[in-house]
């Protein structure tokens, strides 16, 4: 793409915005008081906004590759951090999608350098699903079902924080996974059964 053109996209944008309400830029600067907090891939393909239908303003939006909450990780720590904290959200969204190429990298053998200890991430949830997965022989499915495990992993590292445990006391702050199904491009709720997930674990990872 030509980048002068992601200019004209931008003047356009702002004009017809302002066609619709003259005033929506001036509103749009007053701050901002979100319901969700929304962690995604990076993937150039599953843009967050446009799949969930939401204007500015409704969704905070933290993305990576593959949709990772790792405990060590201080960029997404500190969006959960600010999320439940200042801005009071009451839905926290990990949204993964199939065909993924982080979830496809961590399934091979190979070396990518600098991505190795990111994706281990991913291949440290391989081996927590390790049964199940090899049962798969289909390696497409396979390949889907460790992007839904993957994205329940990652909702449970939210539970697993003290934010999201203080939150939770105070207010039922509610978390989601699901998955963007990018050939028909539907969101899919995986209903996850949180309470069961984590009925054998909490004695662990609740913090009081």
């Amino acid at each position: 793409m030509n980048i002068e053109q992601i200019f004209k996209n931008n003047r356009k944008w702002v004009s017809d915005k302002l066609s619709i309400d003259s005033r929506y830029f001036e509103n749009l600067a007053k701050g901002q008081d979100p319901e969700i907090l929304y962690i995604g891939c990076s993937d150039s393909r599953a843009t967050s906004e446009e799949l969930m239908g939401v204007a500015p303003g409704e969704a905070f939006i933290h993305r990576n590759i593959a949709n990772m909450v790792p405990n060590n990780d201080l960029s997404v720590q500190s969006v959960i951090a600010y999320a439940i904290g200042v801005l009071k959200v009451n839905h926290i969204i990990v949204c993964g999608h199939y065909d993924c190429g982080g979830v496809k990298a961590a399934m091979e053998p190979k070396d990518y350098g600098i991505l190795n200890p990111w994706l281990r991430n991913i291949r440290d949830v391989y081996r927590l699903h390790n049964r199940e997965l090899t049962c798969i022989q289909d390696e497409n499915i396979r390949y889907n079902r460790l992007v839904e495990l993957n994205v329940q992993e990652q909702c449970i590292n939210v539970i697993k924080t003290s934010d999201y445990q203080r939150a939770y006391s105070a207010r039922k702050v509610t978390v989601h996974g699901w998955v963007w199904d990018i050939r028909t491009g539907k969101l899919i709720d995986l209903e996850i059964d949180f309470d069961k997930i984590l009925k054998n674990i909490m004695e662990i990872y609740r913090l009081k």
